[in-house]
This record gives structure tokens, C-alpha cells and sequence, in this order.
């Protein structure tokens, strides 16, 4: 049977009615103790799962079958392997957990990992999917004894309590609350997999049981990520309009030189690191980066330039990953970078496209350089620090071309923001259709896995 999540199997003192036995008598009587001779409270019952744990689990009709399972579930002679959503992402893929079992030593009403006098408890975990973030993963685990609360506990004892656990992760669950993560009305623990031998005739039999939808449905979730954008673009080409026509458009835009801005004010982290390797001397008094005589520098010197950039560009990069992580509940999220591509961060999967803005080289070196209170020679001096024009094209998966007029740029965004949505849906389906694969392709390997 598939036991649905919030469901108690058998009745308790706090729990009198609406549990699984008080189902299954009613739709088959004869489990009652008087006509199976099993017992009152748990007829049938071979196994348990946590009230909201669901999934795949066998109940026995008669008590000579109930013998005969118990006992194969007592001497391991059935697998058992389930789903589980966890905080986090585990060093290792996969590993086994040898933790003995006990009561916890002051909260009575839960179990934990115990040095002394506890039963024994072994788990295998194999991560299946880490989440884009990191936020969380889905694990597959085998279990070979059947502790109490088991899988809740061995994964909180590893530091990878369940999503949704309050009681053996409350901190990380609080952690995730506040920070606005999908919602979790329980522990994300499915019994996926059951292998076990017919009482009667020994067959081996398997069953496995897709998870429910509230945990698909947070899979799912956590799958849908931003579309990270990096843009770039020769000096001059019109980046900065480009960005300014994407934030009224209401989709969030990083700006790198915006950041280094922020970075050489006093106080600031880049201010901070110039003023301690070089003294003074590109310092304002108030202990800020003088630019203009730390530009001038650069142009002289191109090891320095080097330097600077080993320094600046780190903290750009970790400013703009904390920028992906504050928008990570938007569609669409860009970062202009002009240096996006000779840092190779594209390669480094550091955004999911990286797209070209491209005008007219006249444009580019004549009305628009003169717009921007450029010389030739600081054009050209921008230019040879950067990638030429056609290799910047030739590396990026996107082009926005820049006709030279407001409305035709407003246009090309708009045309731009429309194209990045239909990829978005696409990898989103993508997503989708490999997680609704995953399940008959698992339960055809664990099927493989119990000859």
C-alpha cells in the first residue's frame, strides 16, 4: 500500500481513531482480532513509517504471513530504501553511517545517536540531485536495521537533518523559514523502494511508489532558479543604456562598475586593501581610492593593472554572487561584467548566458565616444585591455545589437528579455521532465540491484 503523509499507522493513546488500522478494518474486517487471532491494537502491522513519512509499505492479512515477515524483517532478509530531501549538500556522495540508537539522553520523547548502550543502526546515503544553490538535495537511503526514527536522526547526525524536520533539525528549518525557502509541512521522507520474499511462496517481490506531490512539488521549487545573465561588450557600445532599459523593464541588474564604485569609497573593502599595499599613495584624505591618480598609474604600468584587478575583481565576484542569491525568486537577473569574458568566469558556469551588446564600429569610436567625453587614444586604451570585438561575439551566446537610437534599443531589450524567457521556460521543462524520469529509472536500478 502507499501510506499517504499525516497518517499514524496504528492507534496510541493520544491517537485513538483515524489511523491506518482503523482504515484497514474497515475495508477488511476480517484483520479484526477476533476472527485473525492478531493482535487488537496492530493487526497486520509488520512495519512502521512516521506519521508524515509516506510511501510504500506491506501489511500482512493473515497472522501466519505477519510471522513470516516479521521474521524476515528481523533477520534483513528485505530492502528498504527511501527518498529524502535534506539541508545542505553532503562532502561525499554517497557513505554509510554506523551511529548506534538510543533514547536521547534528556528529551525522552526523541531518539538520538548515543555512545553508550545504544542499538545498532546502519544507513547508506547517496546523493541523487544536489539544488542549484546548494540550499538542499535529495538523497536516496538504505536502511538495514529499522530504529525508530532512524533516517531523521543518522542524517541529522551527519549535519544533513531533513527539510521540514523540527524536531531533529530545528535550527537548520528555522534558518530555512527565514529565509523565505519553499515551504515544508513535514519531515521530506518517502519510502520509495521495498523488496521483499511472498510468505508463502518465497517469491521475491518488489514495489516502489513515486513520491507524493507536496514533495515533488518542492523539488520542483528548488529546481527553478534564475536565469543568470552576464553582459558585455566592447567600451562604449552602450552597456549602461542597455542596463538602465532592463531595470525599468523591472528585472534586477548588477553592475560591476557600480560595485567597484561601492568598493573604493572609505571604508570600503578595496579602499581598504589598496591603502594597506600601497600606503598612501592612491589614497584621498578621507581614505578612499583617488582614481584618477590610480588609473593614471595603470596606464603606465601594466603589472599594476594586474594587480589591481587580482584584488578588485574577487570581491566584485562575491558581491555579484550575493546579488544572485538575493534575486534568486526572479526570472531573469543580469550582471554587466565588461570584463566578464577575459576573467573567465563564462567557462565557469559563473552565469547561465553571457550575451554581447554590438554597434556599428563608427558609432561606437565616433557620436558614442563623444557622448561618454572620451579621446581616441583613451578609447583605444580601454580597448587593448579587453578581448577584440569579434572574439567577444564569437564566445558569447547571445547578441543585442544597438541600432543607435533610444526606441531601437528599447526594442532590441524588449525582443532580448523575450528570447532569455522562452530559454528560461525550456530549461525549467527540461528540469522537469528529468525529475518525473528519475523515479521508474531508480526503481528499474534498485529492482536491478536485489537479484
Amino acid at each position: 500500500m502507499d501510506k499517504p503523509a499525516g497518517l499514524t499507522v496504528h492507534p496510541a493513546p493520544g491517537e485513538p481513531a483515524g489511523t491506518l488500522v482503523n482504515r484497514l478494518l474497515a475495508r477488511y474486517p476480517d484483520l479484526g482480532a477476533d476472527t485473525s487471532g492478531m493482535a487488537e491494537q496492530r493487526p497486520g502491522i509488520v512495519h512502521r513509517l512516521d506519521k508524515d513519512t509516506s510511501g510504500v509499505m506491506a501489511v500482512a492479512r493473515t497472522e501466519a504471513d505477519r510471522l513470516k515477515l516479521a521474521a524476515d524483517f528481523a533477520d534483513r532478509n528485505t530492502a528498504k530504501h527511501y527518498l529524502a530531501i535534506v539541508h545542505g549538500v553532503p562532502e561525499r556522495t554517497e557513505g554509510f553511517i554506523d551511529a548506534p540508537m538510543g533514547r536521547h539522553p534528556s528529551q525522552k520523547t526523541k531518539m538520538a545517536v548515543v555512545e553508550k548502550g545504544g542499538r545498532e543502526a546502519k544507513s547508506h546515503y547517496e546523493v541523487l540531485r544536489a539544488m542549484p544553490d546548494s540550499s538542499a538535495s535529495l538523497v536516496l537511503i538504505k536502511i538495514f536495521t529499522g530504529r525508530t526514527h532512524q533516517i531523521r536522526v543518522h542524517m541529522a547526525h551527519i549535519g544533513h537533518p531533513l527539510v521540514g524536520d523540527r524536531v531533529y533539525g530545528p535550527s537548520r528549518q528555522a534558518q530555512w523559514d527565514s529565509a523565505g525557502r519553499p515551504k515544508a509541512d513535514r519531515q521530506m521522507l518517502h519510502a520509495f523502494h521495498l523488496c521483499l520474499n511472498h510468505p508463502e511462496t518465497g517469491e521475491r517481490l518488489r514495489f516502489h511508489q513515486h513520491p507524493p506531490h507536496d514533495f515533488t512539488d518542492l523539488l520542483e521549487c528548488l529546481h527553478r532558479r534564475p536565469l543568470t545573465v552576464g553582459l558585455t561588450g566592447m567600451p562604449g557600445c552602450g552597456k549602461s543604456r542597455l542596463c538602465a532599459i532592463l531595470r525599468d523593464l523591472g528585472h534586477p541588474v548588477f553592475s560591476a562598475d557600480e560595485c567597484v564604485a561601492e568598493l573604493y569609497r572609505p571604508g570600503g573593502d578595496g579602499a581598504s586593501m589598496i591603502n594597506a599595499r600601497f600606503g598612501s599613495t592612491y589614497s584621498n584624505p578621507d581614505g578612499g581610492v583617488d582614481k584618477k591618480s590610480l588609473f593614471n598609474a595603470m596606464l603606465e604600468s601594466d603589472s599594476l593593472r594586474r594587480e589591481i584587478m587580482d584584488m578588485i575583481h574577487p570581491m566584485v565576484r562575491h558581491a555579484c554572487m550575493e546579488f544572485f542569491t538575493e534575486n534568486k525568486h526572479a526570472g531573469l537577473v543580469f550582471a554587466e561584467i565588461p570584463l566578464l569574458l577575459e576573467s573567465g568566469w563564462h567557462e565557469r558556469n559563473f552565469v547561465n548566458i553571457a550575451a554581447c551588446i554590438h554597434c556599428d564600429e563608427t558609432l561606437r569610436t565616433g557620436a558614442f565616444r563623444e557622448a561618454r567625453n572620451l579621446s581616441p587614444e583613451m578609447l583605444a586604451t580601454f580597448d587593448s585591455w579587453q578581448w577584440p570585438a569579434k572574439d567577444k561575439l564569437a564566445a558569447c551566446d547571445l547578441i543585442i545589437e544597438n541600432p543607435g537610437n533610444p526606441d531601437g534599443l528599447q526594442a532590441e531589450a524588449e525582443s532580448f528579455v523575450n528570447e532569455l524567457n522562452v530559454l528560461r521556460m525550456a530549461k525549467i521543462d527540461q528540469d522537469m521532465k528529468m525529475l518525473a524520469s528519475l523515479w521508474p529509472e531508480l526503481a528499474l536500478r534498485l529492482d536491478g540491484a536485489d537479484q
